[in-house]
């Protein structure tokens, strides 16, 4: 018989083996979900059966032009009379929605939709007596007992298909079994045939011994409050004071750990990896890479959640990447599944302001509604905001913060206010000449490659660098390894954080979370109060004694006149926060509460009710089998949402694994890419040309225009 594949190249993966490796997923996630393992098995056995259908084979062997719509789930119904009536149903919810909504997909291509046009139902059977036999065969190797189903029958069972899905999308709701199929079939994919070796470690508890040490540096490491039985906990501490340890100390089970911004969670998660390395030598952690994978259909676009692997021991992401469940965007019913009862940290919760807060808090409710337990920490918080999310936990709160005492030993940063980045020059140039590290802090990534053009040319003989969310991950990663200044084994390489001399670094806002870097001297623009401060975390942030340090200095530039100008953030709250900093005086870290309070004297919960698909009744309004096809992330959020590439990585990254595709791919906000062509293979990213993108500066948006592409890279 000939040989039936399910993937294309490079991984070539035939359709047997990807039916036994998602089975193999399906069966591991059903018994960890306490749910019927030989039902899960089947569904997955049968989910791709339709892929021996001979339109399928041709389109992945040939790459040749489609024509009318395929799809290889309807195929798959054919044969559900296989199976005893009583498991249909739930065959049917496994499969008929694994990759599209089955009404109101933006693609017009899921099942329901389909009876709208042409006559699909022929198409799909296609020459059923010469493909069906080889369908049979297979499932039969896979100890599915099948026998000849006539075309007659086939089409009987796909008119129950089709009355069990109208009848399904009346009801609201999500299913469990699509989230499981959803679920094992990326697993399955993602590792392909180490499947089984990545299962042994599904759905382990960490060890977080670890982070059990204790030093008078890290008061927080000194409580001993973390065995509370207390369900929730939120710690406000500022930074250096052992934040993501106690977190972690609280935690009980696997573990969703969530940072405010894309372009830190790499730094973590390596910052993780390597402290429980030794008590975790088998330890699944993940970091999700991306907000999202956005297919552009016609005018509309779709957009699937990029899952990490399911149980995955810890995961490492953004709370925009847990907003699926909110919205009820493509895969959010396995995120639930995989999120259900973990433990989930929200760090630096602070950053969160708008619509953003507004989702934070919509993940804390509905988080808390799938048994969940929330830690989360930060260094300020409104206090209007504290008591909402203390409302919303329902007083099963551990609460911790320091005392006046401990706060006075973390004062470090006397603060002066400059009018502009020219009333810096002077501060930088004898910082310089004293041998000192310099951070400058931009709010937006133009200022900061502007900036950096300038220093390269005003000081060319000193260390510099340029670290913002735009560039690739590749080369991002080798900026932060460069910056933290150590080499894999933890040695100093004398450069940057470890080297004694003069160095420059300019950044955006990303250089605030979990990168465990010190510098002597910050300019930076002024950001609400809350972001500030994290900035000033970068300075004298290394503690030495337990009482306070000696103070260094930070210069803060003045709010600009405009609106335009102050974006991405609230003037009126950049005026705010430029006005409460007492200029040449030291800022007092007990004092820090009052000053917030003072800048965020109200905060908008926005209504997001109208979006989210959970309720605060606890109702659900999706209908079930579908998906929201169009995020509403795009229309109220500027997050990093897609990932585009060069047009020179167009055929490394076409023929290379997972890993590697991931550190080809630039983040970028979706709209500035999305008229480019797009590629249909890994997180599909939007192509650019190389003349958008410098390998020191990072990506250069306004030159993503078609006229500027490469004609070599072209195809004739």
């Amino acid at each position: 018989m000939e040989k039936l594949y399910a993937k294309s190249g490079p991984e070539w993966t035939s359709l047997e083996d990807h039916l036994k490796h998602v089975a193999l997923a399906a069966k591991a996630f059903a018994k960890h979900l306490k749910i019927n393992e030989d039902l899960a098995y089947r569904g997955a056995i049968l989910h791709d059966i339709g892929k021996a259908h001979p339109v399928f084979q041709e389109r992945l062997l040939s790459k040749g032009k489609k024509s009318k719509t395929f799809r290889h789930e309807i195929s798959s119904l054919f044969f559900l009379s296989i199976f005893p009536v009583e498991e249909h149903d739930v065959l049917i919810e496994m499969i008929v929605g694994h990759h599209k909504s089955v009404k109101n997909d933006v693609g017009e291509k899921g099942l329901l939709d389909l009876e709208k046009g042409y006559d699909y139902l022929d198409h799909h059977l296609g020459k059923w007596e010469e493909w069906s036999p080889k369908a049979i065969k297979l499932l039969n190797s896979l100890e599915i007992t099948a026998s000849y189903i006539s075309k007659e029958q086939a089409l009987k069972n796909i008119e129950y298909v089709i009355s069990y899905c109208k009848k399904k999308t009346k009801e609201r709701g999500f299913s469990e079994w699509r989230g499981l199929l959803m679920g094992a079939d990326h697993f399955a994919s993602a590792v392909i045939h180490d499947t089984e070796k990545h299962l042994e470690k599904a759905f382990k508890e960490p060890n977080l011994s670890f982070f059990n040490r204790t030093s008078v540096l890290y008061p927080l490491s000194l409580l001993n409050n973390f065995h509370s039985e207390k369900r929730h906990t939120i710690v406000v501490a500022c930074t250096g004071a052992g934040k993501t340890d106690y977190l972690f100390k609280r935690c009980r089970g696997r573990v969703f750990y969530t940072l405010p911004f894309q372009a830190s969670i790499n730094a973590m998660f390596k910052r993780v990896a390597h402290s429980l390395q030794d008590t975790n030598p088998d330890l699944d952690i993940r970091v999700l890479h991306a907000a999202s994978s956005v297919v552009k259909r016609k005018y509309d676009e779709e957009e699937s959640v990029l899952q990490s692997l399911f149980g995955s021991s810890i995961k490492i992401l953004t709370p925009h990447q847990l907003a699926s469940i909110a919205f009820g965007m493509k895969g959010y019913e396995a995120l639930l599944l995989d999120l259900r009862g973990c433990d989930i940290i929200l760090d630096e919760i602070h950053t969160y302001t708008g619509i953003s807060q507004a989702i934070v808090l919509k993940l804390i409710e509905i988080l808390k509604a799938i048994d969940c337990r929330i830690h989360i920490g930060t260094a300020t918080m409104p206090s209007i905001l504290y008591k909402k999310i203390l409302t919303l936990l329902g007083g099963d709160v551990l609460e911790t913060s320091l005392s006046n005492e401990e706060l006075d030993k973390f004062n470090r940063h006397r603060v002066f206010k400059i009018g502009s980045f020219e009333d810096a020059n002077p501060i930088i140039s004898k910082a310089v000449a004293n041998n000192e590290k310099v951070l400058l802090v931009f709010n937006t990534v133009d200022k900061a490659q502007q900036v950096y053009d300038f220093i390269q040319g005003f000081y060319p003989t000193i260390d510099k660098l340029l670290l913002h969310s735009r560039f690739r991950r590749c080369d991002r990663n080798e900026k932060e390894r460069d910056l933290i200044g150590l080499d894999n084994e933890g040695n100093p390489i004398e450069i940057f954080n470890t080297s004694n001399k003069a160095c420059i670094v300019v950044s955006t806002q990303i250089v605030e979370v979990s990168l465990d870097i010190s510098f002597d001297v910050m300019i930076t623009e002024v950001a609400p109060l809350d972001a500030l401060v994290q900035h000033f975390g970068r300075i004298n942030r290394k503690r030495i004694s337990e009482n306070s340090g000696p103070i260094k200095n930070v210069y803060v530039i003045a709010p600009p006149e405009t609106t335009k100008e102050a974006k991405p953030y609230d003037i009126e709250i950049l005026k705010r926060t430029f006005d409460v900093l007492n200029d040449g005086e030291i800022l007092k870290e007990r004092e820090l509460q009052s000053k917030i309070d003072a800048v965020f004297t109200e905060i908008n919960f926005l209504q997001i009710e109208e979006h989210a698909v959970f309720k605060s009744d606890g109702k659900i309004s999706i209908d079930k089998l579908t998906h929201r096809s169009k995020s509403i992330l795009f229309e109220l959020l500027e997050i990093d949402s897609v990932s585009c590439i060069r047009e020179s990585d167009q055929e490394e990254y076409e023929n290379s694994y997972f890993e590697r595709r991931l550190e080809l791919e630039i983040p970028v906000r979706y709209f500035s890419v999305c008229k480019m062509n797009q590629l249909e293979c890994g997180n599909k990213p939007f192509l650019i040309p190389d003349k958008a993108y410098d390998l020191e500066k990072g990506l250069f948006v306004k030159e993503i225009k078609e006229e500027n592409f490469n004609s070599k890279f072209q195809i004739i």
